[in-house]
């Protein structure tokens, strides 16, 4: 229950970290870094463009007043000289000029309409408007805002006495101004959106090269915690996230290590706590079905032995063959039975260690058939096995293949009708525990039902005379039961009307 809700909660951090991607953070904090700078410069303009540009033709105008009297110390105003760079200045800042002498006679004017700046110069000295607001004066000029109520067009001017005593007015439109600041503000907005589009996508590639060995190990360590070692880390470089991934990779090694130390460790601590309490039981089972199943075989060796002595059918060399042949045939099963026995002894008693390691059952299933071609050609025997990606579990694999070895004898001792053995896996998926459960099938007659619970059981034979046919000792099952049960896994028989299948499982986590 504990492991399921731990699953849970990882998964349930799986789902958070999906929403909140690292990629997807640093993505958005670059783009909107980028989109909030360029807003603020559309409102910084928006709110200070205008201004500045004020500023600047404030300071056109006033550059121009003192370059008039300048000129009028040094020079004549009226030089083409000096026409040229007037020229240059009021094309330049789109400024309107005009300087008249005491008689109302032009000195110097570049626009066509003199006389309505004429008009404007003496409206300015003589009849101020209301619509007048002003910027700056000093002792011989003024300098203010003017709304044209001709042509309703407001304008910067400033005018006041040269030096020479010339009455003068420079004025620019406030219009161009204004105009200049909407299309630079529009073309900042345009330019600003293409901007955010363009670094948005490079934004998102540039991260995601830079998050993907960063999401591999996430990967990696979501493996981990399901207790899956095999995914290593595939170093690119050597900045802080290689470094990182060659210590998880370290880490991975270690923890696999160390889990199939605490396994093995575990393992022996369950077997000794059992291991006190049958030891005595087992001793007494032992030597009694020890006994019983040696005790035919050894009359007949006693008594075959008894008639070669006593020379029966002295010149029948067929009649001596044959006797001979049943005591070696007897003294091998007893050899074979007796090996049996004490490999069964060593798992009871606990004196054969399990070694808990991590390998590929799979690949262990097929190595074993491809041993058994022989055997399953000469009993034209069929065998199904259908391979596919690793599985890896947790086990003694020597052990393991001992389990594999006695199903597939049992099976191919069995089979009949079409003499198909079926060898197949099945993952499960359970609250404590991730298994796998292997099984072997073999065509042939079910086991009667009154003698599956005993088939587990020493010496027991269903068929005897279909046993003794064959060789069998009664013991194969045993051991499967107690190395099964040494390992604390489970194992078992199910009968279907065309065969039996024999399973065994074991944990993948």
């Amino acid at each position: 229950m504990v492991k399921f809700e731990r699953n849970r909660q990882l998964t349930e951090n799986m789902k958070q970290f999906r929403r909140h991607s690292i990629k997807q953070e640093i993505a958005l904090i670059f783009i909107t870094v980028m989109a909030g700078t360029i807003i603020l410069c559309w409102v910084i303009n928006s709110s200070f463009l205008e201004k500045f540009y004020i500023q600047n033709k404030k300071g056109a105008i006033k550059e121009a007043y003192i370059r008039l009297n300048e000129v009028l110390a040094n020079g004549d105003i009226t030089s083409d000289e000096y026409d040229l760079e007037l020229r240059k200045t009021c094309d330049m800042y789109n400024i309107g000029l005009l300087v008249i002498d005491a008689a109302s006679n032009t000195v110097k004017s570049n626009t066509r309409d003199a006389d309505k700046l004429m008009r404007r110069l003496y409206d300015n000295f003589f009849k101020p408007g209301s619509d007048m607001t002003y910027l700056d004066m000093g002792n011989n000029y003024y300098m203010a805002t003017v709304m044209d109520k001709s042509t309703f067009t407001e304008y910067l001017e400033m005018w006041g006495i040269l030096n020479n005593g010339n009455l003068f007015l420079i004025r620019s439109p406030l219009e161009s101004i204004r105009d200049s600041v909407k299309l630079s503000n529009r073309f900042l907005a345009y330019v600003g959106f293409v901007a955010t589009v363009i670094s948005a996508a490079l934004i998102w590639f540039v991260t995601t090269r830079i998050t993907k060995p960063i999401m591999e190990l996430k990967n990696i360590s979501e493996e981990m915690t399901k207790l899956n070692f095999e995914t290593k880390y595939e170093s690119r470089g050597q900045n802080e996230i290689d470094l990182l991934g060659r210590h998880i990779n370290e880490l991975s090694s270690t923890l696999e290590k160390t889990i199939s130390e605490l396994k093995t460790a575990n393992n022996e601590l369950q077997r000794d706590i059992e291991k006190k309490e049958q030891i005595d039981e087992m001793r007494k089972e032992f030597l009694s079905n020890v006994s019983h199943e040696l005790k035919t075989p050894i009359a007949l060796i006693q008594g075959y032995a008894e008639g070669l002595k006593e020379g029966i059918n002295d010149d029948d060399i067929d009649s001596r063959n044959f006797y001979c042949d049943v005591i070696m045939d007897e003294a091998g099963k007893m050899n074979t039975m007796v090996k049996k026995l004490l490999d069964l002894n060593q798992l009871e008693f606990g004196n054969d260690v399990i070694t808990m390691e991590r390998f590929d059952i799979i690949a262990l299933i097929h190595n074993f058939i491809a041993s058994a071609e022989i055997l399953l050609n000469q009993n034209d025997v069929k065998v199904r096995f259908d391979e596919s990606e690793p599985v890896y579990v947790w086990a003694d694999e020597f052990k393991t293949e001992e389990i594999v070895r006695n199903f597939f004898s049992n099976a191919m001792n069995h089979v009949s009708g079409d003499k198909i053995i079926e060898i197949k896996y099945r993952l499960i998926e359970e609250e404590d525990a991730n298994k796998v459960r292997i099984s072997v099938f073999n065509t042939g007659e079910p086991i009667p039902e009154e003698a599956i619970p005993h088939l587990w059981e020493k010496f027991y034979k269903v068929d005897k005379a279909r046993t003794r046919e064959y060789g069998g000792s009664g013991v194969g099952l045993s051991i499967v039961k107690a190395i099964m049960e040494s390992m604390n896994q489970r194992y078992g028989v199910i009968n279907y009307t065309n065969g039996v299948e024999f399973w065994f499982e074991l944990e993948t986590k």
